[in-house]
């Protein structure tokens, strides 16, 4: 059975490691020994925040996936909050069980338990299998996003 729980600064190794563990990751994250110091300083902002869920799925006491779940205030749709899902991963051992779609049910969960009207993410466009994927969990392509590198 997986189960859910709040990420903690011991897991980071396991996390960033499955976020590199992928085509686009290898590109973007540095998974190495000691993790560089920017993802403790992350973890420890995203800790900080009640607005920012830092989840690890376990299987049999091991972290088997990842996900970030960020809420935010909106002036929009009368002063609604949103949930925004980031970064999430299935460690490639445990792909295609079912994992993901716990992960992203989870973070539906949550967004209804903190009163959100609405749920959203983004998959880059070379992840077509990713947003397949999504839009099987109900996800519709509503909206054109824009990304700026800095």
């Amino acid at each position: 059975m997986v189960t859910f729980r709040n990420a903690v600064a011991t897991d980071l190794s396991e996390i960033v490691q499955m976020l590199a563990d992928d085509v686009l990751g290898q590109e973007r994250e540095r998974y190495e020994n000691p993790l560089p110091k920017s993802y403790f300083d992350a973890f420890e902002s995203i800790d900080a925040d009640r607005n920012n869920e830092l989840i690890v799925a376990c299987l049999d006491g091991q972290i088997v996936g990842v996900q970030q779940i960020t809420f935010t205030p909106y002036l929009t749709h009368q002063g609604g909050w949103r949930a925004t899902i980031e970064g999430v991963r299935t460690a490639a051992s445990k792909r295609g069980k079912g994992i993901g779609s716990k992960l992203i049910q989870y973070a539906i969960e949550r967004a209804k338990a903190r009163g959100c009207h609405i749920i959203q993410l983004t998959t880059d466009k070379k992840r077509a299998e990713s947003l397949r994927f999504y839009e099987r969990l109900g996800f519709e392509a509503t909206h054109e996003g824009l990304k700026m590198k800095l």
